[in-house]
């Protein structure tokens, strides 16, 4: 599983937000933990597709630039595995 940062210009409110955040899974319905922050303009999902950052930026861009957003940053990294309750139990 992959986490997906992204930062984001032109996002004003907590509905940029929502329409960010739903456009975003439309164009990728398996991405879980979905966040978006207007404040910081920085948006973040975790994706399971082993698919390339550079194919993933392509597609957010796709998505975001008819809605006026722009994408200026993209980072890929291994998301954290899940270790059983509290982090206790499972290696």
């Amino acid at each position: 599983m992959k986490k997906v940062e992204m930062t984001i210009d032109g996002m004003m409110c907590g509905m940029c937000e929502a329409h960010i955040k739903d456009a975003i899974r439309k164009r990728f319905p398996e991405a879980k933990k979905m966040t978006a922050n207007h404040t910081t303009g920085e948006a973040s999902f975790l994706l399971d597709e082993d698919m390339p950052v550079s194919m993933v930026e392509h597609e957010i861009k796709s998505v975001l630039d008819p809605m006026g957003y722009r994408l200026l940053d993209v980072t890929e990294t291994d998301a954290p595995k899940k270790k059983g309750l509290f982090g206790f139990g499972k290696k």
